[in-house]
């Protein structure tokens, strides 16, 4: 594909003759992506549609009953309220998607699944743009999580889009709050039993975001978002991840090697670049270890504090802790046979009592023979950030966080 002929035969701006430029018998589109976001998108053959919305609502009520329940609990997945979650989230795309059906619409870009707090209740929020195909077939409708941007790199790096895609797990934190009395026992170090604990959960959202994937026949999930949410004042959070359930014919066999779906969180750019380098995603990592401060050693801690310097016991603590999520990384990544782990990020999660996690999460890569892009230049429109143009002095209004809108 060359970027420069299909922007002169497909997309001439400033083209004075050009029919399209002023055509008073198409009514106007209302559409939420950026200049750069129709370039690229016009790259690839597609054009605006309007911005789309699909919700529901759900009393609160139901998940306070529930986590007024779970005070005693040692942690780990609360299914009814996952449940709940699940209901409220898929309620809402359903009615994204029947909104594009009657746009007639190719596809819908830059889709976003949100929760939006009201008073005593919780908003289940679907977003994103229509996009229509050139040339009007309308054939094999899809959404995505991409942006107009990201869209048009994973497609240029053989990522066919097929549907948005999530997986979420809701789970208790309130247990490390109810046992103090235990954990002023506990020696500093790992905390396995929590580690264990912590692990499943993380890894349940992966394990349900790849089988969203598998159920849409496509071999992998590109673009995977992560987020940790609080839900209510209920001790409960919950783990979604989204992303764009794809089909790529060069990986096959990779995905195959992985239970037929692989998990990315590499950003577009990033799967453009090492699709070009002949790599592609293998799967989602993720390490967490739990550790105990230790009582004893808080008190040490603060004692020390009085007179400055290093407290060089907690620093090799926290040392090791971070030390043992990344292994946790390297020992699932050298059982998938994988080359790489790229874009490792690390966390820290205060759980309280003297409870710390340390989360650790990258994606595995490997090697594929044969895989590479279609074309040999990212354009400049691809990876240019668009600016914010509306400030607000306040916060947030209304759920809605106006110092960083989303289009």
């Amino acid at each position: 594909m060359d970027l420069n002929s299909q922007a002169d035969n497909g997309f001439r701006l400033g083209n004075e003759n050009s029919e399209s430029a002023i055509n008073p018998s198409q009514p106007t589109k209302f559409s939420g992506l950026s200049g750069n976001e129709m370039y690229c998108l016009k790259l690839i053959g597609y054009s605006p549609g309007n911005l789309l919305v699909g919700n529901s609502v759900f009393s609160m009520g139901f998940i306070g009953s529930i986590g007024s329940s779970i005070k005693g609990f040692l942690g780990g997945e609360i299914k009814q309220i996952t449940n709940m979650i699940l209901q409220g989230r898929k309620l809402s795309l359903e009615r994204f998607e029947n909104e594009l059906m009657s746009t007639g619409g190719t596809g819908a870009s830059g889709v976003t699944s949100e929760l939006i707090f009201h008073d005593g209740n919780i908003e289940f929020l679907t977003v994103g743009s229509t996009i229509h195909d050139d040339d009007g077939s309308g054939d094999n409708r899809f959404t995505t999580s991409a942006d107009g941007q990201e869209l048009f790199c994973q497609v240029d790096a053989n990522y066919r889009p097929i549907s948005f895609v999530f997986g979420n797990v809701a789970y208790s934190i309130g247990f490390a709050k109810g046992i103090l009395g235990s954990i002023r026992q506990l020696a500093r170090g790992e905390v396995k039993q929590y580690s264990d604990i912590f692990n499943t959960t993380r890894n349940i959202a992966i394990e349900r975001i790849a089988a969203e994937a598998r159920a849409k026949n496509a071999n992998s999930v590109v673009g995977i978002r992560t987020s940790i949410l609080p839900i209510g004042t209920s001790e409960v959070q919950e783990m979604i991840m989204i992303g764009t359930a794809s089909y790529n014919q060069y990986i096959q066999s990779l995905a195959d090697s992985v239970g037929g779906v692989t998990t990315s969180d590499l950003t577009a750019e990033e799967t453009w670049n090492i699709a070009k380098l002949g790599y592609a995603p293998l799967k989602l990592v993720i390490g967490t270890s739990v550790y105990s401060l230790g009582f004893i050693g808080g008190v040490k801690s603060m004692i020390k504090n009085l007179v400055k310097g290093e407290i060089s016991e907690l620093t090799q603590l926290i040392y090791g802790a971070r030390e043992q999520s990344l292994k946790k990384l390297q020992v699932e990544a050298e059982a998938l046979g994988a080359d790489n782990i790229l874009g490792i990020k690390t966390y820290i999660y205060n759980l309280g009592s003297g409870l710390i996690e340390f989360l650790a999460i990258g994606t595995a890569v490997r090697r594929v023979e044969g895989i590479s892009t279609q074309t040999d230049v990212m354009p400049a429109q691809a990876i240019i950030r668009d600016k914010d143009t509306f400030t607000n002095s306040a916060d947030f209004a209304y759920g809605t966080n106006l110092q960083n809108p989303k289009r």
